[in-house]
This record gives C-alpha cells, structure tokens and sequence, in this order.
C-alpha cells in the first residue's frame, strides 16, 4: 500500500482554450439583427482605434480596400494576418475533430435526435412563461382556471412576484374571483418555489412551509420579525425569541439559503420585437436574397493611429497599445463580415433546397439537417446552429424562424420527401374540413393521409394532434 502523503506528479494534457478574438467572432455570428448593433457600440467605446462610418458614406468593401492598400505599404507593426489565420486554422482543426469522432461510429436515428437536442441547446433558452406553462398543461385544473392560471403567469414580475392582489387582477381580467384565487393556490405549487407570492417575505415563508419548517425559528423570524432582519439587528433578534446570537445567526444562515428571486435563473419572456436578418423576394422571376445591414454599424479603421505608429515617436508600450487596439478592431470588421456572408450562404442552401416551399408554401416544406447544410455550406454544424439562433427570415408566406426550415421527416412510397411540419399541415387540413358530429378518429385520419402517399402511425398523429392542441375524437363531437 502507497503511504499517504503530498507528492508532485507531472501530467501533460491538451486542453482547448478559445482566444478572446474568436469568442467575440462566435457572439458576433450569434447575435440577431436587433441586439447586433449594441454589442459593436460596446466595442466601439471600449476600442478608440475603430470608428463608425455615416450610413451614407463609401461601402464598407471599399473601406476595407483602402485599409488593405494602407495596411500592405506600412510597417510590419498592423501585420496580424498571422495571428487571425492562426485562429481560423483553430476552429478547423476542432471541427475535423467532430467530424473525425462522429464517423467511428455507426450513425442511429436515436443519435440524430440527441444530435438535434444539442445543437438546440446551444442557443435555445427557457423563458419563466414557457416554464410555467408547460407545468399548467399537466395539471387538471379546468379551463377557467387554466384560464386565470394563464393570466397570472402573465402578471409575474421580473422576479416572479404578484405585486397586484388577487382580487385586484380578476377585475382587471374580469375572472371569477374564485376561479382566480385557485389558480393562485396552484401557481404556488409550481416550479421554481416561491412563484406567484406577493412579495419577499411571503416568497421566504412560501419556500419554508413546503419544506415543512412552518414552526422553525428561521420562519418565526421571517413572519415576526422581518424589519429586523432586513437591518440585520441580530441581538435585538434574539433578545426578542428568547433564543442565543448563535441560535439566531445559525437560522440567518439558513434564511440565507432560499431563494429571494424565482425567476432570477429563467431568460426574459421571448415575447419581443424581432427584425428579420435577411429577406427572400422574387424579382424578376428569380429569387433574391436581401441582408438587413439596418441595425449594423459601418466600420472603419482610425487613420489618425495609423498615422501615430508611422511617425515612430511612441514609447514601445504606447505601440503595443495601439497595435493591439488596431488588431482588435480589424478582428471585428471582419467578423462582421464573416457573420453575413455566413448567413448569406446558409440561406442561398436554404432557399435551393426549400424552393418548393418558397413558390407554395408550408406544405411543400421538406425535411432538412443543420449537416446537410454544413457541408453544402462548408462549415461545422456548430457554426450553423451558432448562425441561425434567434434569427428570422422574411418570406413571400410571412416571419419565420431560421430553425423553422430544420426538421425531421419522413419519406412517402413514392421516394418524396416530406417534413413533419407539411403532414402537420395536412392534418390540419382534415380537422377544418371535419363533420363535428362525426369527427375523424386518429386511425381514420392515418387512412386519408395514407390515400395522399403519407405513411405513418396512429401514434404519430396522436403526438402531432396533440402538439397542434386538437382535443380527442369524443371531446371534439358535437351533438345536434
């Protein structure tokens, strides 16, 4: 047996570290119209090297020319090119590394969804709405308190408080007051503990009575107490409950442990203005794509430090600053530059392979990968996913989202190629043109799509009807 003891042992190990220049290039290619001009304006105070051209000035691709031109005659002192394509060679060498990894096993359709999962949970987030909403679903509670139920969780604050009285809200909603205070009693069961109370204090006690510490001194102190706490009188604390500092402190400890905000940990409501990263429209007969350079800056490089480490009369720091501020914000341009290009190439695979659903609409949606398109573009499905998170693109059939054109689907037994958002549509279809008296079971309608060349289960249909919130054959009837 070794003995035990402290011993020095070298290990060598590779790790991946990514340079700050790509994690700015990956928020950059990540960000949404709307919120892109915000993060270059941040680079733009922190970075004096770089300025923000009129938006009725020269192009930016002529700009860029000139600073090349400027660039290639001046001193080796701007030459990065080396250190940009040092980074550029080190996101293609963790690409390959995916790629390499993902081709030594066999590929299962089980390994494409949790593929899918992945990709999607790498820009994807959960609003407190869509959180709690999805908890309302699996309750029993009737529509009116589902309704009501809605409407509270609609009146949370940022920090998932109901600042407004129940009795205030069912007249503002014009809800039974009733109805509304069980929908209260419910919300505060959900997920995270304390939604849905009044206020601080109430949030602490909620959080304590589901623990079952309704008769422990950290909920005495919270009920009784409550000023003194917030001032952090603790003597005064325990002269009052007749309990020790330490007894007291102990239980400010523990008080210390709970939530005081449920909805801290949960992103904004995804309800928002949005503004489409690129239109599609027909001209002429043919399709054309159309970026939205609105919302971003145009850029340029600052002549006067240029000009600055020509002269040759900076100390060697002063260079170093400025060459490193230089470096930065040619780093951004182009970056910028990188982001639309890379959504202009996505969405040119997008509309080739979508053509059909651009001249007629959803039901000629087809199944298609972020892989497929990686390849056809060039690039790793990380940068693909990275690309289209929270961006929109604008149709002659309306708004979509980018990951809208994404989905799985299935094959008809003519070799056509149909997405699950198309049968969606199709089933859709058959539920408006039903007899209410006689609605279609799910086994029927497996039939009619089977006339159409569609294949699939009873069970499929029953996942996508209910996905489409169509109640079951015999909650659908209607008797005359």
């Amino acid at each position: 047996m070794n003995p035990q003891g402290l011993y020095q042992v070298q290990k060598q190990t590779q790790t991946l570290v990514l340079a700050p220049q790509l994690r700015q290039s990956l928020k950059i290619l990540q960000t949404p119209a709307l919120e892109l001009r915000t993060v270059i304006l941040e680079e733009l105070q922190i970075n004096p090297a770089l300025e923000e051209l009129p938006m009725d000035s020269i192009s930016i691709e002529e700009e860029n020319s000139h600073d090349d031109a400027e660039e290639t005659t001046s001193s080796d002192e701007l030459d990065f090119r080396e250190d940009y394509q040092a980074l550029l060679q080190l996101d293609e060498d963790w690409n390959d590394h995916f790629t390499h990894s993902s081709s030594q096993s066999s590929y299962t359709a089980e390994d494409d969804k949790r593929r899918k999962h992945f990709f999607d949970s790498l820009t994807n987030v959960v609003s407190l709405q869509e959180h709690l909403m999805e908890q309302a679903k699996l309750t029993e509670a009737s529509s009116e308190v589902l309704k009501c139920l809605e409407y509270l969780i609609g009146s949370l604050n940022d920090r998932g408080f109901l600042p407004s009285s129940i009795s205030d809200l069912s007249l503002l909603a014009e809800l039974p007051l009733k109805k509304m205070q069980e929908a209260h009693r419910l919300l505060k069961t959900f997920d995270p503990v304390g939604i849905g109370t009044a206020d601080l204090q109430d949030c602490l006690l909620t959080q304590l009575k589901i623990r079952g510490e309704t008769r422990s001194l950290p909920h005495r102190i919270i009920k009784d107490y409550f000023d003194l706490l917030l001032r952090r009188r603790i003597p005064e604390m325990a002269r009052r409950t007749g309990k020790s500092i330490e007894d007291v402190q102990a239980a400010i400890e523990k008080i210390a442990s709970l939530d005081p905000s449920p909805a801290s940990r949960f992103s904004d409501d995804t309800n928002r203005s949005v503004a489409p990263d690129v239109k599609v429209i027909k001209d002429d007969g043919n399709w054309q794509i159309i970026l939205n350079n609105e919302y971003i800056p145009r850029l340029r490089l600052s002549s006067i430090y240029k000009n600055l480490l020509a002269k040759g009369t900076l100390s060697a720091g002063e260079k170093d600053y400025i060459r490193e501020k230089i470096r930065s914000g040619r780093f951004l341009i182009n970056s910028i530059e990188q982001r639309q290009n890379t959504i202009e190439r996505i969405t040119r695979e997008i509309l080739n392979f979508q053509n059909d659903f651009f001249e007629e609409g959803v039901s000629k949606l087809r199944p298609l990968t972020m892989h497929t398109v990686a390849e056809s573009v060039g690039v790793h499905e990380t940068t693909v996913s990275r690309a289209i998170a929270n961006k929109y693109i604008e149709t002659p059939h309306g708004l979509f989202e980018f990951k809208y054109f994404f989905t799985p689907g299935y094959t008809s037994r003519k070799g056509q190629a149909l997405s699950n958002k198309s049968i969606k549509d199709s089933i859709a279809q058959i539920f408006e043109s039903e007899d209410l008296a006689k609605p279609f079971s799910d086994q029927e309608i497996v039939k009619i799509l089977a006339e159409r060349d569609i294949k699939i289960a009873r069970r499929t249909v029953a996942k996508y009807r209910e996905e489409m919130g169509v109640l079951s054959t015999n909650l659908r009837r209607r008797y005359r």
